[in-house]
Parts: structure tokens; sequence; C-alpha cells
């Protein structure tokens, strides 16, 4: 033992030790291998006729509060996520359509701020300004002539720039802003969120009765509900503006072209490219629609010049495809077609758990689609039934993420539900509904 002792160093013991314990690692490894055709850790793996080196531990992907991710579970136990209104639904359309909306921009284009420094709105390009008009003119849903467009990053940004050129500055309090419930749930943390010496919120329309002037929010068709609004307070000192993001053909018929003195547009609804974050509004008076652009110049000085030129192409592909539609390629027939389909299912699973209630609408004529149809909201208010006070905790226990009344200044009861989820998501939502007994 001394002599081997002396052969073999404590550098040489080691190594031994090492390859030992490697030994007896792979042996367990393989013979796990053997029986379950993989394990845990890097191995060679056959594919295609070559070797590709292959991460063998389940993959999985980071969690996400957006159903559009697709994971690796069953459809039982996935949680579907329905709160947000992500327009993902309209992937399938803009996929079909390949290269048609691809937009390439040469990195020395575009540097300046300024996109026309003779005009009012001077960070608008002015072929996104184009393309609105053409877009409005065709669909038959605003009056453009003798109005100001105003760009800005999403219908969000539009909104408070309003709310900062309608606000009186010579006021002893902030003006109050109001909207009949259930109103779009982001309203009041958006008008109070800077808490601004110049408005505040004032919760539901239909209960201010405060002397003096006011804003008045009118969302038509309304988020949550669908329904058409119009303006509830009677008063002569209001200010209106009127959120139309919903009033495109897919949604809803397009009975007469909108015609007031502030209406705001997204693209992520009437196209779904949430995305690109551009909206416009249609400001009638020129004082106004100055203060409005200065107030974008002044929180994000102008907005994305890419974003407006991808914009500009997206619409123009859908005015195209509307004036000459080749088979199955006018978008508003698409998403028409899409809607229906799902609002259908919808209605077929409501009336099979019977637990819920979703709204009934009149069937209107739309002028553009030339039928008649009721209109098929981006989103369902749906109404639990009976002895359920708290819907979205309710569904929250079926794994469906939804809103709740409470958020849009009503009863707990209520829930939106997004109608613009990608098709897999949604089709797994409708089974689900369907299912649930209590």
């Amino acid at each position: 033992m001394a002599k081997l002792l002396s052969i073999f160093s404590v550098r040489n013991f080691l190594v031994l030790s090492l390859a030992l314990n490697v030994s007896l690692i792979l042996r367990v490894l393989v013979k796990y291998d053997s029986h379950n055709e993989s394990f845990n850790g890097f191995f060679f793996k056959e594919q295609n006729g070559a070797q590709e080196e292959t991460h063998a531990s389940k993959r999985t992907r980071l969690p996400s509060s957006s159903s559009s991710h697709t994971m690796e579970k069953s459809d039982e136990d996935r949680v579907i996520n329905l709160d947000h209104g992500d327009p993902t639904m309209y992937e399938s359309y803009w996929q079909k359509m390949g290269e048609e909306t691809t937009v390439v921009i040469p990195g020395w284009q575009f540097m300046s701020y300024f996109s026309d420094a003779n005009s009012l709105c001077w960070f608008l390009e002015p072929e996104l300004a184009e393309q609105i008009v053409r877009l409005h003119k065709l669909v038959g849903n605003a009056v453009t002539a003798k109005r100001h467009i105003v760009v800005g990053t999403g219908s969000t940004q539009l909104f408070q720039a309003a709310l900062y050129a309608l606000s009186p500055r010579t006021e002893a309090e902030p003006i109050s802003v109001v909207s009949a419930a259930p109103y779009y749930s982001s309203y009041p943390l958006i008008t109070d969120c800077l808490k601004s010496g110049l408005y505040k919120w004032a919760g539901d329309a239909r209960s201010f009765n405060k002397n003096g002037p006011y804003i008045e929010l009118v969302t038509s068709p309304n988020n949550p509900d669908g329904f058409a609004r119009h303006s509830v307070v009677n008063s002569s000192e209001g200010i209106l503006i009127h959120d139309l993001a919903y009033y495109w053909p897919q949604y809803t018929p397009i009975s007469s072209p909108a015609n007031y003195d502030l209406m705001l547009f997204t693209v992520s609804k009437s196209t779904g490219h949430a995305g690109m974050r551009i909206g416009w509004a249609l400001v009638k008076d020129e004082d106004v629609a100055r203060k409005m652009t200065k107030y974008i110049e002044l929180s994000t000085i102008g907005v994305s010049k890419d974003s407006q030129l991808r914009a500009a192409k997206v619409l123009k592909f859908i005015s195209n495809s509307c004036e000459s539609p080749n088979e199955g390629d006018s978008f508003f027939e698409f998403s028409y077609h899409l809607m229906a389909k799902r609002w259908k299912q919808l209605r077929q699973a409501v009336h099979q758990s019977g637990l819920f209630s979703v709204p009934d609408f009149p069937p209107q004529l739309c002028k553009f689609l030339n039928r008649f149809f009721e209109p098929q909201p981006a989103f369902a208010w749906v109404k639990c039934k009976g002895e359920i006070e708290d819907c979205e905790s309710f569904l929250r226990g079926k794994k469906i993420l939804t809103r709740g009344g409470k958020h849009f200044g009503v009863s707990p009861k209520y829930v939106r539900i997004s109608m613009l989820d990608r098709d897999k998501n949604y089709a797994t939502f409708v089974e689900r509904m369907s299912m649930i007994r209590s």
C-alpha cells in the first residue's frame, strides 16, 4: 500500500475519483434514457438524418398576461386571458396578404422631427392624412370635410390631448370629466393619472348634476357593452369628446357619417395593428386642434414617422381591397364574417351553459356593406345569472380571465370579455363557457 501511495500523487487520486463519479452518473442517465427515451441534460438526437444538439429538458415559455402565446398545456388546464382587447384575431388575414403591406425605410430617411413644418399638425405625415380621409369617405363613417387631423400615439394620447385642449384655464377648480356607465375602464385612470389641476374624473354622467362646464366622453359603439351612445348630461355647458374607435363595419352597421366636433379613431381596433400605436382625431375647431398638437409636442415631440408610414400603407391596402376586391381579400368582409361567426358561437355557448346572458341588439342596415345585421362588438358584455355575485372571480376559477363590472362603474355581476383573440384561444374559451354549469 505504501508503494502504491508513493506512485500516485493526490492529483492522481482526484482525477481517478472524478472519472469514477462521471462514469456512475452517465450509467444512471443512460439507463433512465432507455426507459424514457430522453433525459434532463444535453445529448445528441437524430432528427431528419442529421445530428443536432438538443436540450431535452421540458421547454417552457415565460409566463405572459396575454393568451396570445401558445402554452404547452392541455386546453383543459390552459388559462385563457380575455381581459384586454389585444386584436390578434386579425393576424391570419394579414399573414394571408403576405408582403402587400411591407414597408422598407432606408436608414437615412425621415430623420427630421418635422413632416410638414407649415401644417397645423407639423408631425403628421401627408400620406397618412391622405389615407385617413380616403378610408373615411369610402366607409362613410365620419365627416372629414373642414376637419383638422391630429395624429397621436394611439387614441389614449389623443384623449389626454383633448382633455388638455378643452379644459378652461380660468376656472378656480378642475373641470369635471364624466361618461355614462358602463364606461371604458381606463377613462378614470387616464384622466386622474397626472392629478392635473385642469381636469378631474367625476364619474357616471347619468348621476352628474354639478353646475358649470364639464367634459362628457361619449364612446359609440360603447366599450364595454357595444351599444350606440349619445350624450346624456342635459346641459348647455357640456363639451363632448366622441370616441369612435369601434365605429367600423366589422363591429356595427354604418348608418351615417359621424359628424361631431371632436372624434377619436385608432388603427388598433380598425385594422388590428395595436402595436403601431397610431390614432387620429378629426377636430372641427382650429384652436382646439392647435392645443392638442401642442400637448403632443410637449409630451412626445411628435409621433413616430415609421409607424405613420406603416399605418398609411395598411389603410391604403384596406381601401384598395374594398374598391377592387379579389375573392376573399376585402378586409372588412373578412373581419365582418369572422366577428359574425364568433358572436354566433358565443351565443350558442351561453345558451348551452344557462348561467350567463349577453345583450341583444336590433339589426340595422349597414350602408357600406349593404346588408342588415346586428352589431357584433369587439367585447362581449356578459352577465352572470342567479346567485353568482362576482362574475370575474367566478370565471377566474374556471381559468378564464376577464374584466369585472366594478372597473366600468357597474355591478360585479358583469364582465367584459374580448372577442378579438386568436382563433385557438377563442375556440377554447367558447367550448369552456358552454360546459360551465356551476
